[in-house]
């Protein structure tokens, strides 16, 4: 637990942060080389204090265009230059087979699930997205068994041409349900994308992170274990001794939900192996581990940012957006003020 005064002062953090929250929506001429129906004035900077800040962009889910081209000015109007792209928009961009699961209510059903609060009826319409994901699961690995990285690398340029560099992937194709060409085709993409890892939840199967470690060696990229209320200090080891090329994609707010104690000396002894950093406010059980505004929940985003500064890490601090978005608002506000609460921690 940290002393009541930590607390307090981030909660003033929260207070002050406001006025800083990074730009209007950008409008204005478009970049050369970036889409014209893109609009913004300047190229983003989120990298402050030699601290990268970025987003995974799964934090835009509740926003009601889910493509590349719209994901990108998501991003462009946060003011962000760096992102964890998920599957869906880069996947889409490339034309793959349209999902039969609506992809919103999947998510919120899995959500709910993870934290036992389906009812019976919910549990079961959980189940037929399952049963159909299942099946349209088998239409994609054919497609990714054939599909060009052209698109890809397409999709790079266009971010990039826009000041936005995507620094890791997080396609559903690394699972133990994948097969070896999915694995292997994740990877390439994520190569043209210009990641330098990608991201996955870790199965809790030795034998599956050994065989992601080894493969990622062959592509030279690195696999990165993302973990929930299941991380421990020690949760990644025997996957960092299974091979050079697996590492972590640390969620800190999850961390602290889980209970474990003194979460920023998980970062201290392995920062050498995160490969990226999940933030997002949560609470101790001891408070309910609830999904909170940054600034009034238990986990230290001030101090943690502050030690990246301080010691000069290099891996992305990964803005998440899971509490629930105030009415009003949306997610590009929400994450704004998350990267001004992030900004003023730095700047301090």
């Amino acid at each position: 637990m940290k002393p009541k005064n930590s607390i307090q002062q981030r909660r003033s953090f929260l207070k002050n942060s406001t006025a800083l929250i990074a730009g209007a929506t950008l409008l204005g001429p478009s970049v050369f080389g970036a889409p014209s129906f893109l609009n913004f004035t300047t190229q983003p900077n989120s990298k402050i204090k030699g601290v990268q800040l970025g987003l995974i962009t799964y934090s835009f889910r509740t926003m009601p265009n889910q493509s590349a081209e719209a994901t990108l000015q998501y991003i462009l109007d946060t003011g962000i230059n760096a992102v964890e792209l998920m599957g869906d928009p880069a996947e889409q961009y490339a034309g793959k087979p349209e999902s039969p699961v609506n992809r919103m209510a999947f998510y919120g059903l899995m959500r709910r699930k993870r934290n036992n609060e389906l009812n019976d009826e919910e549990e079961k319409e959980f189940i037929e997205m399952q049963s159909k994901l299942e099946a349209y699961s088998k239409t994609v690995a054919a497609w990714r068994a054939t599909v060009s990285m052209d698109k890809f690398v397409a999709l790079r340029k266009m971010y990039n041409d826009a000041g936005v560099n995507i620094y890791a992937f997080k396609p559903n194709a690394f699972g133990k349900d994948n097969t070896d060409e999915e694995i292997n085709w994740g990877m390439k993409a994520a190569k043209a994308l210009g990641a330098s890892h990608v991201t996955l939840e870790h199965p809790s199967d030795d034998a599956h992170t050994l065989k992601l470690g080894q493969m990622a060696e062959k592509h030279d990229v690195f696999v990165a274990y993302h973990g929930h209320e299941q991380q421990t200090p020690t949760f990644w080891d025997t996957a960092l001794e299974q091979s050079s090329h697996n590492a972590l994609n640390l969620d800190l707010g999850h961390f602290v939900a889980a209970g474990n104690e003194a979460p920023l000396e998980i970062v201290k002894a392995k920062h050498s192996h995160i490969k990226s950093m999940h933030l997002k406010d949560r609470q101790t059980p001891e408070h309910n581990k609830g999904n909170v505004l940054w600034g009034t929940g238990d986990t230290p985003i001030v101090e943690v940012l502050q030690l990246m500064r301080d010691n000069k890490y290099t891996f992305p601090a990964t803005i998440e957006l899971e509490y629930d978005i105030p009415e009003g608002s949306d997610a590009v506000q929400e994450v704004k003020k998350c990267l001004a609460y992030a900004k003023k921690a730095l700047e301090s």
